[in-house]
């Protein structure tokens, strides 16, 4: 990959080919997603002791559990025997058994039963606990990441629960959630998100609502925030102000006065992503409320989905390599493509 240009006014972006060539998202996969902080349920899913969610990560199967002292815990949901799942959709058990041969672990990892495994020599059950991976939490959501070695969830975020702290993330309910299949790279996703550039353009029911002239992009570390006040009310948001915070490389929460959606980009091949989608709101849903944000939301969504799907065409059309950043509006790309760059061509994740 060709070097990166740090300043922004000389910059160009990405290649086309990090958009269009399989290894490159290979690549990513083992420099990006599994050395990053990924968002894979709720709290509430583990509120209580044995309880536990199964989810993946980048289609590495994983499991999460509430132990019975209440501690919490994630694994590979991967059996040291031969590979097979220890834990199926959610639930509260006393512990993880395979499903394929029957070995049993506690809600602590540890190998407790093997079942029929006979005279095997040179085997020490204490090292053939299930593999941990490493777990924290922010608001009501649960992360994981794949790297041992990687800075705490804490020091990724920064400032971001200082502030949103007013908003007590924590209490917040799911209300509802929808996944889309897109077909673009998910790289190409996340660049539309990460400007205001093409709000007049293509998104003109939310134009009207932004005020589109005081629309500015902070960038800190692994994370940048779109802040915009809102106009006048429209019936589909208050007066207040519109906060998009976006943490490296792939999710997103979107914050209005009156509720919050978690987005979350997941590659599902050079071309193709799912963006997921959840909508949490304070307090007992109001149906209709739920319903007219869904609406608009999603009619956002899918002029996204137009254009992000042309642009994934063009990328690979062959007439496009590379092209240059708007200093005026696309600080927030140039900061996550420089990103991408760094964790791509070396070790430093800083």
């Amino acid at each position: 990959m060709p070097p990166f240009e740090e300043d922004l006014a000389r910059a160009s972006t990405l290649p086309a080919s990090a958009y269009t060539d399989p290894t490159v998202l290979a690549r990513e996969r083992e420099k990006i997603f599994a050395r990053t902080w990924q968002p894979i349920g709720r709290l509430e899913d583990v509120a209580a002791p044995s309880t536990y969610f199964t989810t993946s990560v980048d289609e590495k199967p994983i499991v999460v559990v509430r132990d019975a002292q209440g501690a919490l815990r994630a694994f590979y949901n991967v059996c040291r025997h031969r590979a097979g799942p220890v834990a199926v959709g959610k639930g509260a058990r006393k512990s993880l058994t395979c499903r394929y041969h029957g070995w049993t672990y506690g809600l602590d990892g540890a190998l407790v039963t093997t079942p029929e495994l006979g005279d095997v020599k040179d085997f020490d059950k204490a090292c053939f606990g299930l593999r941990p991976v490493r777990v924290e939490t922010f608001g009501p959501f649960v992360f994981v990441n794949l790297d041992d070695d990687a800075e705490t969830l804490a020091s990724v975020l920064g400032d971001i629960p200082r502030e949103t702290a007013h908003l007590s993330l924590e209490k917040m309910s799911l209300v509802a959630r929808k996944d889309y299949d897109i077909a673009c790279n998910w790289k190409a996703y996340v660049d539309n998100f990460l400007e205001g550039y093409h709000l007049p353009t293509v998104h003109p029911g939310l134009f009207k609502i932004l005020d589109y002239g005081k629309y500015e992009v902070k960038t800190e570390g692994l994370y940048s925030k779109q802040v915009s006040p809102l106009r006048a009310s429209t019936g589909t948001a208050e007066s207040g102000e519109a906060l998009y915070y976006w943490v490296f490389p792939n999710w997103m929460l979107n914050i209005y006065p009156d509720n919050l959606s978690l987005n979350i980009v997941i590659p599902r091949g050079v071309d193709r992503c799912v963006t997921v989608f959840e909508w949490y709101r304070q307090g007992g849903a109001d149906q209709a409320a739920v319903d007219t944000t869904i609406a608009f939301s999603d009619g956002i969504q899918e002029e996204d989905i137009m254009i992000c799907e042309a642009v994934q065409r063009g990328l690979a059309s062959g007439a496009y390599d590379r092209g240059r950043f708007s200093v005026l509006r696309e600080n927030g790309v140039h900061h996550f493509q420089s990103l991408v760059h760094r964790f791509l061509v070396s070790d430093d994740r800083r």
